[in-house]
């Protein structure tokens, strides 16, 4: 049986260009939208008769009827982008019905992050209140997220066996399977061995994974959330409480203390400097408050 365009275009995700899970799902969420919102308005159309017009209506749709803000607009034009680049590259259509699209303008946003002193309170919290797993889990989920900056996909698949303890780092396997190494401090590789006896002692489970729930499984995206959301409730007043949060918390901290920009983009596993340079941001802010407080003439 002959694949359809869009199952083939998301084989190509999965196989070549070995995108996660998560990240195909969210590729087929939006081309599907697109195709059901394509048939109710124009009815069935072969991919080489859909206009760009189709799509501006679209466009229109979800930002009037839907709400949605141009940042995810922008992330479903892409998604149809790429569907399309790729549907060219096949010989299905001809030329590419998105390339007169404008792309909506977006505020840029600054990185939300958690203070030094809210962290180091954060941290010294849980450090005293391990008395049962889930705070076990959340102590070790938290400071792992801090002192790597690792993504949530990347943590909670992270395989006890990409811990190098001797050498004090850890493997980590980025977006497209792209491999990089953080350093780990002496104190935090402690906690990940008193984790892992407690883990044989506790759960007797032979799983690859680090980290494992109560049940011995390997954690889900939802489970690592919530811990995140409600012990940076407790440290933080941030509107935000995500796992992204401690991921801009070490960047930011890392830049504020004068980390090489190039080396803070190798940690975070960015693929060019212009992602990472918005932590320069809140580096200005600071070099700013500390000309106020010190400058005769400020």
């Amino acid at each position: 049986m002959t694949a359809t365009p869009l199952q083939s275009f998301l084989d190509y995700l999965k196989f070549e260009k070995r995108y996660s899970a998560h990240t195909i799902g969210s590729y087929q969420t939006d081309l599907e939208q697109f195709f059901t919102y394509l048939e109710q308005q124009y009815g069935s159309q072969p991919l080489h008769a859909i206009q760009p017009v189709f799509i501006r209506s679209w466009m229109a749709e979800l930002k009037s009827e839907a709400g949605l803000s141009s940042k995810s607009i922008n992330r479903k034009l892409s998604s149809l982008r790429s569907f399309f680049r790729y549907q060219l590259r096949q010989g299905l259509i001809k030329t590419m019905p998105t390339a007169s699209l404008p792309v909506p303008r977006q505020a840029k946003r600054l990185p939300v992050f958690v203070k030094e002193d809210e962290m180091r309170g954060l941290l010294q919290n849980l450090a005293a209140s391990t008395e049962d797993w889930k705070s076990l889990n959340a102590r070790v989920l938290i400071t792992l997220f801090y002192a790597t900056g690792m993504r949530l996909s990347e943590l909670i698949n992270l395989k006890t066996r990409q811990v190098d303890f001797s050498r004090k780092q850890i493997k980590v396997l980025g977006k497209g399977n792209k491999e990089r190494i953080i350093p780990v401090p002496p104190a935090v590789l402690d906690l990940v061995k008193q984790y892992e006896a407690e883990k044989a002692k506790q759960l007797g489970a032979d799983e690859p994974y680090l980290l494992l729930t109560e049940k011995g499984r390997r954690l889900y995206p939802k489970y690592a959330y919530l811990l995140v959301r409600d012990y940076l409730g407790q440290a933080s007043t941030l509107d935000q409480k995500s796992p992204h949060v401690l991921r801009h918390s070490f960047a930011t901290h890392l830049v504020n203390q004068g980390a090489d920009l190039n080396a803070v983009k190798e940690l975070l596993g960015h693929a060019s400097l212009a992602a990472t340079q918005v932590y320069t941001h809140n580096t200005i802010d600071k070099l700013k408050d500390v000309y106020r407080k010190a400058h005769p003439k400020a």
